[in-house]
């Protein structure tokens, strides 16, 4: 009996802290938009579509994966086709979006 107390307890603390660990993580992320490629973001893939796995083009601006904070700015991309560079950004973005 009194071993089974003491697996619950232990079961207990370690589902706090596993939430806890969710939850930090979370935080550490942010949405970075136009760095998935098609059928690749994590959500919102602008008018029309329903949320992760419906962008239609690679890097679509409207469309964002989860990264680490800190990060999106920083993440460069293949340039346009007409040599402009392209990152991440934090707002969406009108570029690549499908037709």
């Amino acid at each position: 009996m009194k071993h089974t107390k003491t697996l619950a307890l232990a079961a207990a603390a370690a589902a706090a802290l596993s939430a806890h660990a969710t939850t930090a993580s979370a935080q550490e992320q942010e949405k970075c938009f136009g760095v998935s490629l098609a059928g690749e973001n994590d959500c919102a893939a602008g008018p029309g579509t329903t949320c992760a796995g419906t962008s239609k083009v690679d890097y679509q601006g409207n469309a964002w994966t989860l990264v680490p904070a800190g990060t999106c700015a920083e993440i460069e991309i293949p340039a346009a086709m007409d040599g402009t560079e392209r990152m991440g950004s934090l707002e969406a973005l009108d570029r690549d979006l499908p037709m």
